[in-house]
């Protein structure tokens, strides 16, 4: 879900008020510098994701398929935390859909079980590895050889149905790891490496075609990244955005804390996930790992609040925050919403534990799974409590009001079975 939230502000002039240890415009400098360090540190291990995948593919084995999975689950850890930069700068929600969309329709892309199916979406059984030819909206594709064109061009929301996820992290992540068949039973999906060796002992069909796929999105994401991270830059362009008018800036960081907690992390992907009992609604679906994906959000809303990122090689970006803002004006919201963050950030990291103790996302998703529900739940409540308190820190400042992401799993849970 990417929707594009225009926020407005105040007039007030935070730096015109008494006592600031911080300007608006330190903010987000400091703002600005941690989103270039993250999408840098994204770009990095995208690269070394590439390279696990080159040899993957010159040399299949299990061992190079176990070393690709285990990369690309690294290079969640810093992208994942990039995600409070959503929903506040349009720049990164007209970007975002290209590299993190879910969930897919991963029958578009390779081969499902028999009994995969989406009546709303006519090419959810496509199967583009093994079909080289095909319609879409009445015009025949030619789709011979894997080009980044066909994969970002042409299938990418293809038909404008936004399950037709065609690029980015989750394409990656279905080619590493395939269908996870297991419904709420232990265990991720399964491919074999197989699947990757030209030639004889080739299985599923289309390896020369499935290795040219996964090359492709990989080095688009790597674009992609690149991207991203220049707009962050001292020329970028996002830079720019949230520097020209700093106070629209500090909004813009409090109007994707309150929207990722709120209506996309508590309600879209937690809460939703829970009233239907469904393993498909769990972010990270083919490779299990959406306890990570889900604690390193956590991570990335307190970050941009506090003004402080650790990055891959252990240096700390770090500056004036919003938190000096809201500390200037009442201590005590500050002091309510970093203890909130902190909160969030353990409940995470409950689901986190247990699952790496053998409890897996989609298990805890389970009907029935009492403890799974109250780990879940525990961190769907710690996200709608923070979001109060960034609802508390603009008021504080003195900005306008704004309506945060939404979700009926939250605000009308009915709605959800209808």
């Amino acid at each position: 879900m990417r929707p594009l939230l225009l926020a407005a502000f105040a007039t007030t002039a935070l730096s015109a008020l008494p006592g600031f240890a911080a300007t608006p415009a330190e903010v987000v400098k400091t703002y600005a510098d941690i989103a270039e360090a993250t999408y840098g540190d994204s770009l990095t291990t995208a690269q070394t994701l590439q390279a696990a995948v080159d040899a993957l593919i010159a040399a299949p084995s299990d061992d190079t398929l176990k070393a690709a999975r285990a990369v690309w689950i690294l290079a969640r850890v810093q992208y994942q935390q990039s995600e409070a930069y959503r929903f506040g700068n349009a720049i990164v929600d007209d970007w975002e859909g290209r590299v993190n969309s879910w969930p897919l329709d991963e029958g578009l892309i390779d081969y499902v079980a028999g009994d995969y199916g989406n009546a709303e979406n006519d090419l959810a059984q496509l199967n583009v590895i093994a079909t080289p030819k095909f319609t879409l909206s009445g015009t025949e594709i030619d789709a011979t050889k894997i080009t980044p064109e066909l994969l970002s061009g042409t299938l990418q929301e293809a038909d404008g149905i936004e399950a037709n996820v065609a690029t980015g992290y989750h394409a990656i992540e279905f080619l590493l790891w395939g269908q996870d068949l297991n419904g709420t039973g232990p265990g991720a999906g399964n491919r074999p490496f197989t699947d990757y060796v030209q030639g004889a002992g080739c299985t599923n069909g289309n390896c020369d075609r499935r290795a040219d796929y996964l090359r492709v999105v990989t080095g688009l994401l790597v674009g992609d990244l690149t991207e991203i991270t220049d707009d962050w830059s001292a020329a970028g362009a996002a830079r720019a955005a949230v520097i020209q008018d700093p106070k629209a800036g500090v909004l813009a960081i409090l109007t994707g804390m309150g929207s990722l907690s709120y209506g996309e992390l508590a309600g879209q992907r937690m809460k939703l996930g829970l009233l239907l009992n469904d393993p498909e609604e769990e972010h990270d679906c083919f490779s299990d790992n959406t306890h990570n994906s889900y604690y390193n959000d956590g991570i990335g809303m307190r970050n941009v609040y506090l003004g402080s990122y650790t990055r891959v090689d252990g240096s700390v970006v770090t500056g004036a925050s919003v938190s000096d803002l809201v500390a200037s004006v009442d201590p005590k919201v500050d002091t309510q919403l970093k203890g909130e963050l902190d909160a969030t950030v353990a409940a995470l990291g409950a689901i986190k534990i247990r699952a790496e103790a053998g409890m897996a996302y989609d298990q805890m998703l389970a009907a029935g799974n009492k403890e799974g529900e109250a780990l879940i739940m525990g961190g769907v409540d710690a996200l709608v409590t923070q979001t109060q308190s960034v609802q508390r820190a603009i008021a504080t400042l003195g900005l306008q009001a704004v309506a945060f992401e939404g979700s009926d799993s939250l605000d009308n849970p009915n709605a959800v079975f209808q």
